[in-house]
């Protein structure tokens, strides 16, 4: 896992999995970002809750965490998180507070990991090129 550069994330993402909050399910989470901050949100259940994430202060709408799921022998979503976001061909971006630990600079009230699976019909651009496809990393 590591903390983006605040101001650098870029992109859209739909999350496959419903985003998990204090046992709330936010379903097809779609985020835009622009310059590391969203600029665009929508879900299909629970919107309300995702746009009051967001709003919370703000650093909520920055990105403050990238990791990528490593372990191929978990199969199956759970909806516990820090089970989840190990999945073998996942990736989670969390929006709100960065990790101090990874130079992470962002400060927010909120820490919010969302996990999508992108073993299928997925792309993970890193600086203008592919860094993992179908939830397999290219490493050349």
């Amino acid at each position: 896992f590591t903390s983006p550069i605040e101001d650098a994330t870029e992109g859209h993402i739909r999350y496959s999995f419903p985003a998990v909050y204090s046992g709330k399910e936010v379903q097809n989470v779609r985020l835009v970002f622009r310059r590391g901050r969203v600029v665009e949100a929508s879900a299909d259940k629970n919107e309300d809750l995702l746009r009051t994430m967001l709003d919370t202060d703000a650093g909520a709408r920055i990105a403050g965490e990238l990791a990528f799921g490593t372990n191929y022998s978990i199969r199956r979503f759970t909806k516990n998180t820090l089970f989840d976001e190990k999945i073998g061909g996942t990736m989670h971006v969390a929006i709100g507070a960065a990790l101090p630990e990874t130079g992470g600079q962002n400060k927010s009230g909120i820490h919010w990991d969302m996990v999508c699976d992108t073993r299928r019909n997925f792309t993970v651009w890193g600086d203008g090129r592919p860094i993992m496809k179908n939830g397999r990393f290219l490493w050349q």
